[in-house]
């Protein structure tokens, strides 16, 4: 299980230093996915990329603009990308509060499923469980065997290993063609997609109608990682 420590210099708010506190409990009574006063839906966000990226700040900014969720942060602190769905098992785990755009929001030393697996301990958060939890948007292909190194990818499937639905974003970079505004269209393609998924959730049905639509189905391209 991963253990929860604040940093040295982390403020008052960060962290408690031990996850099975009685405060922390995440047995309450509250509905999955809705805050302390049932407001709003919760949505999770993490990614592989680190605190640093413009992908992920981009999407924070864009739903918190929405005023229509209460969004929650926990990133890892440098980046994680190609770590698979690795957990930190002996080493311990920092944590610390940080300031992301207007949401409650941590940082921590693990990688992105120690990031979802804290999350939904009942260590950090008072809620219960989010509505929905969004990995990404990160900066890299995750089609393909690349599916099987990505770190961001595997914060979704983390989130649904716990019964949280989720959704794993990820753009395309290309070195020689992509620029860092090309995250804001990525952002203005996935919101409706976020937004439908939302208001399935919502109906009890994630994804919904699956078997009533006429589905294409593609073969990917194999896609090695190269070091």
């Amino acid at each position: 299980r991963v253990l929860a420590n604040s940093k040295p210099a982390a403020a008052a708010d960060s962290a408690p230093s031990n996850p099975d506190k009685s405060d922390a409990d995440s047995s309450g009574n509250e509905p999955a996915g809705e805050d302390d006063n049932g407001s709003k839906p919760i949505i999770l966000v993490t990614n592989s990329d680190g605190i640093e990226s413009p992908g992920i700040s981009f999407l924070v900014d864009a739903l918190v603009r929405e005023s229509l969720y209460n969004v929650h942060v926990i990133v890892p602190q440098s980046d994680k990308s190609t770590s698979g769905h690795s957990v930190s098992l002996k080493e311990t785990v920092e944590v610390a509060s940080v300031e992301i755009n207007g949401a409650v929001a941590y940082e921590i030393s693990g990688t992105p499923v120690d990031c979802v697996s804290l999350a939904l301990s009942g260590a950090l958060f008072s809620w219960s469980k989010p509505l929905l939890v969004i990995s990404g948007i990160n900066k890299g292909s995750s089609c393909g065997h690349h599916m099987f190194y990505s770190s961001v990818v595997a914060g979704a499937r983390e989130a649904l290993i716990n019964g949280v639905p989720s959704i794993s974003i990820s753009l395309n970079w290309k070195t020689d063609g992509s620029a860092e505004n090309d995250f804001k269209d990525a952002v203005t393609v996935c919101l409706p997609i976020i937004r439908a998924a939302i208001r399935d959730i919502g109906r009890g049905v994630f994804p919904k109608g699956n078997e009533e639509k006429p589905l294409e189905v593609n073969a990917l391209l194999a896609s090695h990682f190269e070091h």
